[in-house]
């Protein structure tokens, strides 16, 4: 690939035909000429502004004292101007996000909880209640799980070490709270329950221990926050309807230890940081993603799929270009803005990358592609942040974080994403969803470099390790052992090991087994894979010290093509190893594939009636029923008489004779939407008697005919505002999700936000949202969300249930419209838009939530 400062000697080698400037190829006309004229001489009256006072003040043969004067009143003019106007910044930026500044400095100042936050998390309050009950017995436990398994493993892991021992373990009367959870369910299989805990934990534990007397070492206090998700699967048909409970943490918890005794050293700003992220690294090699901590209930569950699932699935990301970013570079004491050298770090779970630098500017190209494994979507998030390189600290550009479930639902994304914390930035990805598949027809290796496969190894433990590297030597050369052999027999009994897997250049490493010759690792590890048919897995088994091998295995990823579900599951044998030396490992081979994007669903009109209308004189100042035949739907009307439902709904359209050209007729100010019995006979001159108005029956409201109509209420026998009627955009999109809960038989609807609805001032628009839940549509059964004032993008986070079964809610409809909240004393409607869902359509088993746009029947041109 040509880079891009390169041009092209088939343009032209001239000065006159084009220039490169920095990375670009610019045509000079005679417009670049003059900006480029323009900007040299604002260049040159700036110097001339900077140094004409230096000059000046040797020509008048003044000393050097006004100049410095004069700079030190010129840089404090400009940095209190800088002062002011960030003050009067934050002041008008206060005034007009008063509710989100409010909120955001009370959940830092106050530590308020998850759900006065976020609508979607539900308070727990028995829950803590529980937890301050069980907090004795919990510190009990805790007190053993240290003694018995953490004291050894510390003992074992360092020779100075060796006297390490816990004088006191105390966890304190402050428990664990859960300051919120949230539950998914139709975003997960129906056979697992997911809920996120997000935790706080502010205690008094008080731990004392003895590293090596006279040594001490303590934490006296404690802080830990994060979000901890709880995994229940899989729910079974016996007791005890769990078959085990998997948690972790998504993203890698905040900690704040207060150290006592000599580690008290570590609370000083120098090491506080350090030992802090040594500690969460423990943490997050436990239980923070793609690491897990299981319980199993049963015995058929196998560890490896609770411990180490496959991923979710694979998200591309690319890199393509910032615009608009913040200038940090400046020169002459701010005098003159520069521009910057920006570069982008990305991070999901622990895969991070760096993109490369783009010096002097404020648009910067990448082009650049990474890949990063999805263990739990949604849940885990794409953390993106820029930066702009310096020598000493690289100044902070701004971040976006985007949780991976969006691009799991959209399969594809490409757009600009507005960076937060920094006044202004876009910068613009392009994300994709690879799903995994185990069919390997689906093989498409890449030109470009990008990955085809992905290959997970589950590393299960280790059989008949050899104890050093000397010892595969004694094998290899059966004899008498040798007397340096012999003297260190007793002192390396068990050997301490880890295995390092690789795929080429890509390395990982297990933990570290201490004094076991059948270690245990219960570790994951993930490896993108770019030729299936020339790369190979290669394992080795290392000593932790001396890092010598203690045996090797390596294994063709061509192999599992050819196998069933491409899984190998089973204890391999090590070569360079003992006799009987072994290691049991789980590798699965699974297919990237892009999948089509799912199609956008598009709420279809109303059915209207295709017969042939002629069309009416607008100037009428009367309606005027027009003869039409009957249809099916309606026997008893006479050839004479139009159906009051197909004369005055607003959608019906008029074609001319040749058919080429298409209009439609708005409502006239006297046409009444009404509903009518099916079977009463009308006549024409009893169109407009109220002595006649009547309802549909249940049967007549769901034929074709009917359905127009029935989207209107009683008070709505009038014209649209002059505004709606003139108005030739969209009406905007209304959120709703749609699901059945099977244990409660009820139908939800959650009405959760609109945006972009008509405005009809120039605050916005007072707006609530109406359902009625077909044929059902008297009164009493009409359901209403709360009136959302002096906004186009109202949120309302509604739910309403419905008492019905499954089989029959798949057989009716919703009938839902946004009005406007302000229209009391008018005749014109107040519908902003309109949907009718048909339930058939839609898996509401397993729940929907789209975005639907909203329409107004006879407003829209249809063909």
């Amino acid at each position: 690939m040509a880079s891009a400062g390169q041009m092209d000697p088939s343009v032209g080698a001239g000065l006159g035909e084009s220039l490169s400037i920095h990375g670009s190829t610019e045509k000079l006309n005679s417009s670049t000429v003059n900006r480029i004229l323009m900007e040299f001489l604002m260049y040159f009256g700036k110097a001339m502004l900077v140094f004409y006072p230096v000059y000046l003040t040797g020509y008048l043969g003044l000393s050097i004292s006004w100049v410095l004067l004069c700079m030190l009143l010129a840089t404090w003019w400009k940095k209190n101007r800088q002062w002011k106007d960030a003050r009067m910044g934050t002041a008008i930026e206060f005034v007009d996000n008063e509710a989100l500044v409010v909120n955001k400095e009370l959940a830092s100042a106050l530590q308020m909880a998850s759900w006065v936050n976020f609508p979607e998390v539900e308070k727990v309050g028995w829950v803590n209640k529980v937890l301050e009950q069980a907090w004795p017995f919990f510190g009990m436990y805790m007190e053993k799980l240290l003694r018995e398994k953490i004291e050894p493993a510390i003992r074992l892991s360092n020779q100075a070490l060796k006297m390490f021992t816990f004088t006191k373990i105390h966890f304190g009367n402050i428990p664990l709270k859960i300051t919120g959870t949230r539950a998914y369910t139709h975003e997960v299989d129906q056979r697992e329950v997911v809920l996120d805990l997000h935790i706080s934990y502010d205690g008094d534990v008080d731990i004392d221990a003895v590293v090596k007397p006279p040594i001490t070492a303590g934490i006296k206090g404690l802080k830990l926050r994060g979000m901890l998700r709880v995994i229940l699967q899989p729910l079974i048909g016996q007791a005890p309807l769990v078959g085990g409970v998997t948690f972790f943490f998504i993203r890698r918890p905040t900690l704040n230890i207060n150290w006592t005794g000599m580690t008290n050293l570590l609370d000083s700003p120098a090491f506080s940081s350090l030992s802090e992220e040594t500690i969460i690294d423990i943490i997050a090699s436990l239980m923070v993603l793609p690491n897990r901590m299981c319980v199993p209930l049963i015995d058929q569950i196998k560890m490896d799929q609770m411990r180490f699932p496959l991923p979710r699935g694979v998200v591309r990301v690319h890199l393509l270009e910032a615009r608009d970013l913040v200038a940090m570079d400046t020169f002459m004491m701010g005098l003159v803005k520069g521009k910057s050298d920006p570069y982008a770090t990305l991070r999901v779970g622990n895969r991070n990358f760096k993109s490369k630098t783009i010096k002097e500017t404020l648009n910067p190209r990448w082009n650049e592609v990474f890949e990063f494994v999805a263990h739990e979507a949604p849940g885990q998030e794409l953390e993106m942040e820029i930066y702009d390189e310096d020598t000493d600290k690289d100044d902070f550009l701004g971040r976006y974080n985007l949780d991976l479930g969006v691009v799991k639902k959209e399969i594809e994304m490409d757009k600009w994403f507005t960076l937060e914390g920094i006044q202004k930035g876009e910068v613009h990805l392009r994300l994709q969803w690879l799903s995994l598949k185990c069919d390997p027809s689906l093989l498409r290796e890449s030109t470009d470099g990008l990955a085809c496969a992905m290959l997970a190894v589950y590393l299960d433990s280790g059989s008949n390790l050899p104890k050093d590297h000397r010892e595969i030597s004694e094998l290899q050369k059966p004899g008498k052992q040798s007397k340096e052999a012999r003297l260190t027999k007793k002192r390396t009994a068990m050997p301490n090991s880890f295995v390092e897997f690789s795929i080429d250049k890509d390395i990982k490493k297990s933990k570290v087994v201490y004094a076991s010759k059948d270690p245990v690792w219960e570790e994951g590890f993930t490896f993108f894979v770019h030729n299936v048919k020339t790369q190979q897995l290669i394992v080795q088994v290392k000593e932790s010290e001396k890092k010598t091998p203690l045996g090797v295995l390596q294994l063709p990823l061509a192999r599992l093509l050819n196998i069933s579900d491409m899984t190998i599951d089973q204890r391999l044998p090590l070569e360079r190893s003992g006799v009987n030396s072994q290691i049991k490992l789980k590798a699965t081979l699974r297919i990237l594939a892009v999948e089509k994007p799912p199609p956008k669903i598009i709420v279809k009109p109303p059915p209207q009636d295709k017969r042939q209308i002629p069309p009416t004189n607008e100037g009428a100042s009367a309606p005027v029923s027009t003869p039409s035949a009957t249809t099916s739907s309606s026997p008893g009307l006479s050839h004479q008489t139009n159906p009051p439902a197909q004369a005055s709904s607003p959608a019906l359209a008029a074609k001319t004779q040749n058919g080429s050209k298409e209009t439609w007729q708005p409502p006239s100010s006297t046409s009444h939407m009404r509903r009518y019995d099916s079977q009463s006979l009308l006549s024409e001159n009893s169109i407009a008697s109220p002595a006649n108005m009547r309802r549909y029956d249940s049967h007549s409201l769901l034929s074709e005919n009917s359905i127009a109509s029935s989207r209107f209420d009683l008070s709505e026998g009038a014209t649209y505002p002059e505004a709606i009627r003139n108005h030739q955009g969209s009406f905007g999109e209304i959120q709703l999700t749609v699901r059945y809960a099977a244990l409660r038989k009820k139908l939800i609807v959650q009405v959760i936000s609109c945006r972009n609805i008509f405005r009809f001032s120039e605050n916005g628009t007072d707006s609530y949202v109406r359902l009625y839940f077909l044929p059902d549509q008297s009164w009493i059964h009409r359901k209403r969300t709360q009136v959302k004032k002096r906004t186009v993008n109202p949120v309302f986070n509604h739910k309403f249930e419905f008492d019905v079964s499954l089989q029959e809610a798949q057989t009716r409809k919703l009938d839902i419209a946004v009005k406007n909240g302000k229209m009391f004393h008018s005749r014109e409607s107040k519908d902003i838009g309109m949907v009718l869902l048909e339930l058939s359509q839609l898996d509401i088993a397993k729940g929907v939530t789209e975005w639907y746009e909203l329409t107004l029947p006879g407003l829209k041109k249809f063909s």
